[in-house]
């Protein structure tokens, strides 16, 4: 149980601390530079700053040491203290309050300190997760952090996969293998700029069902997701003998507090199942009132140290140890946005002070990874903007894993307080420029519909999730395409959700979006086919407009105010097993120039020994990579991001088959470089 505040355990001198602690901070200020709202917290809308006060406006003499008692004076050695070395295993992570010198973690009775970084095993090839956490280990860290997404493991209602590259429990154990902790972030709700949050979007076909919430029909769903993941964390519980040391219950709560009961079921719903480890929330600076859960350990998320970062985590917890549960060392990008970047001096001087004042924490992200195929999330601030393919954050690891300034700056500061050596960092994996791909056949999109499943034929437009299709299930993710026959022209009015090209037989007329919802359709001497092809460009991951998240066409279609009806509606999941079908179509050779959406195929020859490369459609406009049926994701001419990180271990040796669904208009060549351009 907390301590009351007034608490007699806590020494005078603590007492003192934490009362000036939110002036202590505002000495960081003047090292920090200012930057955009819509970047200030982890997707949140825009928030007032808090100027930084000088330090000469200050009591004098002021520094940190004056308030926290026990500065980290001397070298850490943690070496009896991993998962290879603890054997005999009973107490756990806990936390300790003496009133002599701050309050700490312990680990199985010892002092510890929680140096995190985030490596999401979804978003990294389960060939390379090794070499990641390898590299994490060898720059100083002693625990990896990650969050585990739902709308993956169980994609339709009922149906669950935790396989291949979904395979957390084999993840969990080579880095326990590797020497480190883990902590566990299983949500339901995870943010992450992942389509829904992470939430799956079967979960949207109800308009009564409110997600994040007590809601029956919602909870329903969480309990039979938590009967399938939570007996498979038990046996990787720290006093079962793995690594998990803590579990985070759902995430950043406190800025959506919708339903004040949610937080204390989830934390029930977890003991309940046989949790015993440690549980935390996690939440902005500004939001640890709202999310924070009676009983559980309280954490902040932040990206600059400033004079107010811990004043209201000090109002729920003041005898429990600081953790920063996510420390921004760098940012998501969204298309039509420019390419974040931040110093990694900053980054260095903040760690260094976490260490210093015996602040746990934790880097998010170490390891940035990929968006592949159709995982991006978007936000939404007045405008849907969808999350970039790469999801290289400006890590500490590069979207390839490759080492960054902030790495070697960051293994320096940590080897300047271990009392051993750090691990020797592992070899670079290897990149390579392959010859350039000038794809030779091509299949236009009017021509592959019969190689899709069955359509849908509806009285009246039906939205992605609502499809009846995916035992029920509907579609989460890619393109839909709804089609009727018309004969007179007018006014078109249509709900599309996120952007339409609407069509007269084969040929565009226009754009339906957000903010575009009608358009003129010339008049017709003959009937012809009305075709809108709505994509989803990800579903937004973050606030309260996550309810609102159905794709495709939503409500009805009209022609000068007189409601359209008979659909065809066909899927575009663009699954591998589309590609496969695909193999028996009669692909045409690819003109000189053509207009529209179509498939694009060439080969990529990758030599004896494939290497990691960047693929380049500079010359392209908008559409996805497949690479032997593998959705790399999707690339568009407005950036920031020009190239597409193409996995050496997803390439076969020699002949490769790249595939180009092109929505706009054919380009030429599809160029390899060594180097990415973000």
């Amino acid at each position: 149980m907390r301590s009351s505040p007034l608490s007699p355990c806590l020494s005078w001198k603590r007492m003192v601390g934490i009362f000036f602690l939110p002036f202590i901070l505002s000495g960081f200020g003047p090292r920090f530079k200012q930057e955009e709202n819509h970047v200030f917290g982890k997707v949140h809308p825009p928030q007032p700053r808090v100027s930084a006060v000088p330090p000469s406006s200050l009591p004098n003499p002021l520094s940190l040491s004056t308030f926290f008692p026990s500065p980290a004076s001397s070298r850490f050695n943690w070496s009896h203290l991993t998962p290879l070395e603890l054997k005999n295993r009973s107490v756990g992570l806990g936390t300790e309050s003496t009133g002599q010198g701050n309050p700490h973690f312990t680990l199985e009775g010892h002092k510890f300190l929680i140096f995190g970084g985030s490596i999401h095993y979804f978003r990294v090839p389960r060939e390379y997760w090794r070499d990641r956490l390898l590299k994490l280990k060898a720059c100083g860290f002693n625990t990896v952090t990650t969050y585990v997404p739902w709308n993956l493991h169980e994609p339709e209602r009922g149906r669950f996969d935790f396989s291949g590259n979904l395979d957390l429990e084999a993840f969990v154990l080579m880095a326990s293998e590797i020497g480190l902790w883990v902590i566990l972030r299983p949500g339901p709700y995870i943010c992450s700029e992942i389509d829904l949050g992470g939430l799956p979007s079967w979960l949207l076909q109800d308009p009564q069902l409110l997600l994040r919430t007590t809601n029956k029909g919602f909870i329903e769903a969480v309990e039979k997701y938590f009967d399938h993941l939570i007996p498979r964390v038990i046996p990787l519980q720290y006093r079962q003998g793995g690594p998990v040391i803590a579990v985070q219950v759902e995430n950043e709560y406190g800025s959506f507090n919708k339903d004040k009961k949610y937080m204390p079921y989830l934390h029930k719903a977890m003991l309940r199942r046989g949790i015993v480890e440690l549980l935390l929330t996690s939440d902005g600076e500004k939001n640890v009132l709202s999310g924070h859960t009676k009983g559980v350990l309280a954490t902040i998320n932040l990206q600059k140290l400033h004079r107010n970062t811990f004043s209201q985590l000090h109002k729920v917890q003041r005898d429990k140890p600081l953790l920063i549960m996510e420390y921004w060392v760098g940012w998501f990008d969204r298309w039509g946005d420019k390419h974040h970047v931040t110093d990694a001096k900053e980054i260095e001087h903040t760690v260094s002070e976490f260490i210093k004042y015996e602040i746990s924490f934790n880097v998010y992200m170490f390891h940035g990874g990929t968006n592949f195929g159709f995982l991006n999330g978007a936000t939404y601030f007045g405008k849907h903007a969808g999350v970039v393919t790469s999801y290289d954050y400006d890590a500490v690891l590069t979207e390839a894993g490759d080492y960054t300034e902030k790495y070697f700056k960051l293994q320096k500061l940590f080897g300047s307080f271990s009392a051993i050596p750090l691990p020797r960092v592992p070899k670079l994996t290897p990149k390579a420029a392959y010859p350039p791909v000038r794809p030779s056949l091509y299949l236009r999109l009017w021509d592959v519909l019969a190689y899709l499943n069955e359509p849908v034929r509806s009285h009246q437009p039906i939205n992605m999730e609502n499809l009846p299709i995916n035992n029920g299930s509907g579609q989460s993710y890619g393109l839909v395409l709804y089609e009727k026959s018309i004969c007179s022209g007018g006014r078109l009015c249509a709900h599309a959700h996120d952007m339409a090209q609407v069509f007269l037989d084969e040929t565009m007329i226009g754009i339906l979006n957000e903010n575009n919802q009608n358009l003129h359709i010339p008049e017709l001497r003959v009937c012809r086919y009305l075709r809108i092809l709505v994509e989803n460009q990800g579903r937004v991951n973050f606030s309260w407009q996550i309810q609102n998240e159905q794709k495709g066409i939503t409500g009805s279609v009209s022609i000068n105010n007189s409601s359209l009806e008979g659909f065809t509606i066909y899927s575009l999941e663009m699954k591998m097993s589309f590609f496969e079908r695909l193999r028996s179509a009669i692909w045409r050779p690819v003109p000189d120039s053509h207009q529209g959406p179509a498939f694009y195929r060439g080969t990529l020859r990758a030599g004896p020994s494939p290497k990691d490369t960047f693929l380049s459609l500079l010359n392209w406009n908008y559409g996805f990579v497949f690479i032997n049926g593998r959705n790399l994701g999707r690339y568009w001419n407005i950036g920031p991001q020009k190239t597409l990180y193409l996995p050496g271990a997803w390439l076969h040796p020699e002949d490769n088959e790249v595939i180009l669904f092109e929505k706009m208009m054919s380009g030429s060549d599809i160029e390899s470089t060594d180097k990415p351009m973000l």
